[in-house]
């Protein structure tokens, strides 16, 4: 019953909207009708403003980070097994899916970038340490080339490579036992990728939409 509780709340948790909340408080009466029709910070900053989409980022991340770091202490009490893990996995997917699909918003939410990046860094170490270098690569992707969805893109499919790569070389990391994050960790990311179709295609087209851009200067 107290599993059941956590993933009840960690999905209401996921699924409030702050881009959403931002974007109506500027008088947007659904984000979703303007730009990519995400809700997500890069669609918020162009409908409100980059300054909005620092907060919204902050807030994703926070409401995914605290359900999957409060659940390690909640269900994990001595030794770390794959039931356990699978537990502590389900509360991080909660706030996930809560995110993508909020139920007072018509299941129709963000794509789970910034939320998944909170649940990741909440379960440590096994997730925290690949996610924050699959950030810097991101980090790195976006300073090159400009391209907020191609830097998700990558780092969604390097995530889980980086799991199988830390669980094969360090030795307190043993894949009979993390074996369901790492299957989490493909489903996830893959289901990232999936979202992230229409941007692909964007890409592939060069229409897709490039960020820290400097504006034009005027014409004399």
């Amino acid at each position: 019953m107290k599993v059941v509780i956590l993933i009840i709340v960690s999905y209401l948790v996921g699924s409030i909207s702050f881009a959403w909340i931002i974007a109506k408080a500027h008088g947007i009466d659904d984000l979703r009708t303007i730009g990519s029709g995400n809700l997500g910070t890069t669609n918020l900053a162009r409908a409100c403003g980059k300054k909005w989409s620092y907060p919204c980022f902050l807030f994703d991340v926070l409401k995914g980070f605290i359900p999957s770091f409060a659940a390690k202490f909640l269900i994990i009490s001595e030794s770390i097994t794959p039931a356990t893990l699978s537990l502590w996995l389900a509360v991080g997917i909660a706030a996930i899916l809560g995110h993508i699909f909020p139920f007072y918003l018509k299941f129709k939410g963000g794509k789970g970038v910034a939320t998944s990046f909170g649940v990741a860094l909440g379960i440590w170490p096994y997730y925290t340490i690949p996610c924050i270098a699959a950030f810097v690569l991101w980090a790195v992707i976006v300073l090159i080339w400009k391209y907020i969805s191609l830097a998700s893109v990558i780092a969604a499919a390097v995530f889980p490579i980086l799991i199988i790569i830390l669980t094969s070389v360090l030795d307190n990391w043993h894949f009979n036992i993390l074996w369901p994050l790492i299957l989490m960790a493909i489903v996830l990311c893959s289901l990232v990728i999936f979202l992230h179709r229409a941007n692909i295609k964007r890409l592939l087209a060069g229409t897709e939409h490039k960020v820290l851009q400097k504006p034009p200067k005027p014409s004399a």
